[in-house]
């Protein structure tokens, strides 16, 4: 079973047990920036399905899209094996997967050449890596700065597989992996 973070649980299984497996409302006490995080990443790993709301049902809006319309959170059946629950093949099932072939891919992050981050990407490439101190010296940047990076950008937003090693002389070395 999928390990999950409490809110994770409580938002599927919440979905699970409603008409059309909707996701909303969410958690009392889950708004803004906490819950677009936790929703993102729900969405990413396939636990949760963005879809066209239908207002005419009622159902909740989870954000608009700007021409007048809205979408609202599915439960998908990776989302029902994320929390151990057989998913059931109904109605719902064939709409998520209707919803999803018609959906648009998620728009990945370009890189722009020239910028401090694609010289880290190019430094953490090459087979020597770079450590804190050599990235410093590059950038310009303070070293919480530099490890905020790798942690934050490349591997959670970009989804980069960083490695740290020790190295002799040299201390923790990172590249990509």
């Amino acid at each position: 079973m999928t390990k999950l973070t409490e809110t994770q649980t409580i938002i599927l299984s919440a979905g699970a047990q409603r008409p059309d497996n909707i996701a909303l409302p969410l958690p009392k006490g889950l708004h803004g920036a906490a819950a677009k995080m936790a929703v993102t990443r729900m969405i990413e790993r396939g636990w949760l399905q963005e879809v066209d709301a239908n207002l005419r049902r009622g159902e909740p809006l989870w954000r608009e899209t700007g021409d007048g319309h809205g979408t609202t959170l599915v439960v998908t059946a990776a989302g029902f094996l994320a929390i151990g629950v057989e998913p059931t093949v109904d109605k719902t099932l064939p709409a998520i997967r209707e919803h999803a072939a018609k959906a648009t891919p998620p728009k990945l992050p370009t890189q722009r050449a020239g910028t401090k981050q694609a010289m880290l990407i190019a430094m953490l490439q090459t087979a020597e890596g770079a450590t804190i101190a050599e990235i410093v010296a590059a950038t310009g940047w303070m070293s919480h700065t530099a490890r905020g990076v790798i942690s934050g950008v490349l591997k959670k937003k970009l989804g980069l597989a960083i490695t740290a090693t020790k190295v002799g002389g040299r201390g923790s070395v990172y590249r990509i992996g």
